[in-house]
């Protein structure tokens, strides 16, 4: 469980530097950086979710698709109101949202249990998805981010992390090899479901960091 106790150390996550002396009631859900919060999200949290994602997702990825298909994307595949809410129903499935005061800056999403094709074996944490307003981009809180999916992984006892990356975002993928993260395969996203997105886009790289005795 990710506590925030009346002293919080850099210990707890590998590559936080700063320590922050606070208290704060019922604040086992919550994880404070400097001026930023990252709260794991509830049921509650849906419509919020929703709409964050729709409007991170409108700043980066609108290019991705021929008319019509973002819309799609957005509205009845991935941000549906009511997939959020059975995402954030299932304990297999973890949310975290960071803020500023009360502003939504990104989120990330989990699942704790996955399976990764070559490795089958191995007990798998996936980092599913990790959005950013382009207003925070660079600035940390997406290294935050991952800090938590390392120290979750870790918590379970998981042989490996992996996470999905458009082959096309150079940046993100360079992100994700600093973090310690290699490329160890590929895919392109099915059709006829994604018939709207642009072929050039549809390319994904797997990216995969070992973290226990087994690996």
């Amino acid at each position: 469980m990710l506590l925030l106790n009346e002293t919080f150390h850099c210990k707890i996550y590998p590559f936080i530097k700063r320590k922050v002396n606070l208290t704060l009631p019922d604040s086992q859900n919550i994880i404070l950086y400097s001026m930023s919060i990252i709260e794991k999200a509830s049921i509650g949290d849906a419509g919020l979710l929703v709409n964050l994602a729709r409007d991170i997702y409108k700043e980066h990825y609108l290019h991705l698709w021929h008319p019509g298909g973002a819309e799609w994307y957005m509205n009845e595949y991935a941000y549906a109101a009511e997939k959020i809410k059975t995402d954030l129903a299932d304990p297999g499935i973890q949310y975290y949202i960071a803020f500023d005061g009360n502003i939504p800056l990104g989120y990330l999403k989990l699942v704790l249990t996955s399976i990764l094709e070559g490795y089958e074996k191995l007990d798998a944490l996936e980092v599913e998805r990790i959005y950013l307003h382009k207003k925070i981009m660079g600035k940390s809180v997406g290294r935050k981010f991952m800090e938590i999916a390392f120290q979750k992984a870790m918590e379970l006892k998981k042989d490996l992390i992996f996470l999905k990356a458009m082959d096309s975002s150079s940046d993100a993928i360079g992100f994700y090899k600093k973090l310690g993260y290699t490329i160890c395969g590929s895919l392109q996203l099915p059709m006829p479901k994604f018939h709207k997105m642009k072929e050039e886009y549809r390319g994904m790289l797997i990216m995969k960091m070992g973290l226990g005795k087994l690996y």
